[in-house]
């Protein structure tokens, strides 16, 4: 095949581009540490790496997930673990009053229950990050009420929440609840915390009916009614703290594996983008020797002429 002279040129040209252009990839490579930048670098690899980026932006997301639910059930937790506190002392109350105390002994506890009422309705009103823990998705207001007569004492309660939970991803297709609403007398779904008709539970009627008994001197009635109400009342406060216990629980395993998987997906992120620097180095080295040697041996061609070949 005849090359002709003028073919020269253009042919080194494209080679010292094709060098140029290699040298400052390699000499990009060594200086960032990164193979694969952009997708030019290798399609596949490219492919691989914006595949695992998402999963890992996933992971990060399911992670803030379980941070949150986290926070929000400790919170929920300790709100439940004050009304248990109440519990207790209003069944210490109920096993005091007896037969053997005064009716003024016996307004003393009621003004007590009355106060313990009140700090309950607090306790059931908790907050976190501005939503109301115990009003179902409702929590935009306060889930209970409760009305004083006169004299202070309470009379009844309303709640003003509803009986649905919101529930949240911690992982692909996983969803969990960690709200509790604060009533639910539909017979069905979760458990509500101060009532709920399948476990008899009605924690603030109870109390009210504990107060009223103690100032009317009903000592029967006390021990025949509202002993046994309070105690279905402190098992359903039992059953929710075991409950929560087991949601931390689980949060804490699927932060572990998402920790876990976290870290596998950055590795094999830096297997398929990292430059092996030593690699990278010697290569580099190489194209620039083959960048010099093409300028020279290109310079001596096309300074040869005719004049060089004649006697």
């Amino acid at each position: 095949m005849r090359v002709t002279y003028n073919s020269l040129p253009d042919s080194l040209a494209d080679q010292l581009n094709r060098l140029s252009l290699q040298q400052l990839r390699l000499q990009n490579q060594a200086a960032t540490g990164r193979r694969v930048q952009s997708p030019e670098d290798d399609p596949a690899a490219m492919e691989h790496v914006l595949e695992l980026q998402t999963e890992g932006r996933s992971l990060d997301q399911y992670k803030e997930n379980i941070d949150y639910l986290k926070e929000r059930s400790t919170a929920a937790y300790d709100a439940i673990q004050g009304l248990k506190k109440i519990s207790d002392r209003a069944g210490e109350i109920a096993n005091l009053a007896d037969g053997t105390k005064s009716p003024q002994e016996l307004r003393a506890y009621a003004t007590e229950i009355t106060q313990l009422i009140q700090q309950g309705v607090d306790l059931a009103n908790s907050k976190y990050n501005g939503e109301f823990l115990f009003a179902g998705t409702q929590s935009d207001q306060s889930p209970f009420s409760a009305t004083l007569d006169d004299n202070g004492q309470v009379t009844a309660f309303a709640y003003q929440g509803n009986s649905k939970v919101s529930e949240c991803e911690i992982g692909e297709n996983i969803l969990i609840a960690v709200q509790v609403p604060g009533a639910n007398d539909s017979g069905s779904g979760n458990r509500g915390l101060i009532t709920d008709t399948r476990t008899g539970s009605d924690f603030f009627n109870h109390l009210i009916s504990l107060q009223d008994n103690l100032l009317a001197a009903d000592t029967t009635a006390i021990s025949a009614t509202d002993r046994p109400a309070l105690m279905q009342d402190e098992d359903n406060l039992v059953f929710h703290l075991g409950n929560y216990g087991a949601v931390q629980a689980r949060l804490d395993a699927a932060s572990a594996s998402l920790s876990s998987r976290g870290s596998s997906v950055q590795s094999l992120i830096s297997k398929e983008a990292d430059a092996d620097l030593a690699d990278t180095l010697v290569r580099l080295n190489a194209t620039q020797n083959a960048y010099q040697a093409a300028l020279q041996s290109g310079a001596k061609l096309l300074n040869t002429s005719l004049m060089d070949y004649l006697p």
